[in-house]
């Protein structure tokens, strides 16, 4: 499987704690405080992974005899008795050496997320093999908890839960040790700290939300091409006559027949009177 343990490390929404709570009949509050002793309300680590710690005890068992165990117990990977050695802060690289051991094993002998369950109850919750569960809980939070969820009804301790008889759900879910580390009066003392924050609104009645509905998308009509100008009107006319050139030709021949007409006449009696004589 993916050894950087990658996925897409969804966060719980505002509703899925109660909705999943709802499944075995607890509020947000229980879960709440399952969550903040077990994985300090958180599912997922600094760099996205699944929270992960791993067990070297369980991993001594699960190897048994063999050269395998030897090999775990050379490296410091195993060990018979939890709590030999201290856990170091982060468990990934011991886990990744396991897995150069034995895959299989290593990943049934590590606690995963929200609520860190051992890989090796994988077939309590559903899945069929600790390589699925761990890709899943990779990949959204939701999953670890409807896990716990599954694993609490298939454990039917899920009615403790209810009752709040938190040293049964303690010793259930972390084994004879939990009284070491009280994880039962941490568990008392986290719902407490949740019964005074207000709940997150839900009922089991209620509609899912649905998606919302895709705005149509309604096609604007291409712009009509503008109109081109209007031609100039044309209006027909009559053709109208064109004048013909005028000659003034004859009327100059008239001017000058008439001059000379005058000027014969004055001829006819200038004898007469240039010389003061009278013609008769």
């Amino acid at each position: 499987m993916n050894r950087n343990f990658a996925g897409a490390a969804l966060r719980l929404g505002d509703i899925d704690i109660p909705r999943i709570g709802s499944e075995i009949g607890v509020g947000e509050d229980e879960l709440h405080a399952f969550m903040d002793v077990e994985a300090s309300g958180s599912g997922f680590d600094h760099m996205n992974r699944p929270k992960m710690l791993f067990e070297p005890h369980v991993f001594y068992g699960m190897l048994g005899k063999g050269s395998k165990r030897d090999a775990a117990v050379a490296q410091g990977l195993a060990y018979p008795k939890w709590g030999e050695k201290p856990y170091p802060s982060d468990s990934y690289p011991r886990l990744i050496k396991a897995m150069a051991i034995d895959e299989t094993a290593a990943l049934r002998s590590a606690s995963w997320g929200l609520t860190q369950i051992l890989g090796r109850y994988h077939a309590d919750i559903g899945y069929a093999s600790p390589q699925e569960m761990v890709e899943e809980f990779a990949n959204h939070e939701a999953e670890h908890l409807e896990a716990t969820v599954k694993l609490l009804k298939a454990w039917k301790v899920d009615d403790d839960l209810r009752a709040h008889r938190w040293a049964v759900v303690a010793e259930t879910w972390n084994g004879p040790g939990y009284r070491k580390n009280r994880y039962d009066t941490k568990l008392e003392a986290a719902f407490a700290k949740w019964q005074k924050i207000k709940d997150t609104p839900w009922s089991p009645t209620a509609p899912a939300p649905q998606p919302a509905s895709p705005v149509p998308i309604v096609p604007i009509p291409a712009a009509p091409a503008p109109a081109a100008p209007p031609a100039p009107a044309v209006v027909e006319r009559d053709p109208q006559p064109v004048p013909a050139p005028t000659s003034k030709a004859p009327g100059i021949i008239a001017v000058v027949v008439l001059a000379l007409g005058s000027a014969a006449a004055w001829l006819a009696h200038l004898p007469c009177n240039i010389f003061g004589v009278l013609c008769q």
